[in-house]
């Protein structure tokens, strides 16, 4: 019956209910790949981790990138879903996603220990850089982003070309 049910619904649920997110976009895709590639100047500080499965207290998310510390991949020990806050989680706005929704995630991330969060809209080019739940800066196009609690800086203009 379950499966009779799932092939009823959009091809979009199943992926969605999997990960309580939204069905990612070729511009999400494009603009989290991009985000990577210029995060990638600190992975001797940090590790750089894409859709990872958290599992804080009770509460499941599996946000866009997470930055965790740096620590040598256990390939012998695997974790379906990382019980340890990340230091950094990004979120990037899907077309069928709520900006509420994205707001109330970095809330709760903060509740959940993480210490930087980032919201990047594509369709406004901008990335809001949060130190806590309702205090951000903002950065377009041409700018350089500063997570200070980080110390990371990166170019956002070829983020979003």
């Amino acid at each position: 019956m379950v499966k009779e049910q799932l092939a009823i619904l959009p091809e979009n649920a199943e992926y969605e209910n999997e990960r309580n997110k939204p069905l990612p976009s070729l511009n999400h895709s494009l603009v989290q790949t991009r985000i990577i590639l210029g995060l990638s100047q600190y992975q001797n500080i940090y590790n750089i981790a894409s859709e990872l499965s958290l599992q804080l207290d009770d509460w499941v998310s599996v946000p866009d990138i997470s930055l965790l510390p740096k620590a040598p991949i256990d390939t012998q020990h695997n974790q379906i879903r990382v019980k340890e806050p990340p230091l950094c989680v990004i979120e990037i706005l899907s077309p069928t996603q709520s900006l509420s929704d994205l707001t109330a995630k970095v809330s709760t991330y903060f509740e959940q220990g993480v210490k930087s969060c980032w919201l990047v809209l594509p369709g406004l080019d901008n990335i809001y850089v949060f130190e806590a739940p309702h205090q951000y800066e903002m950065y377009k196009k041409g700018e350089t982003l500063k997570d200070k609690k980080l110390e990371i800086t990166i170019n956002v203009s070829p983020i979003f070309e």
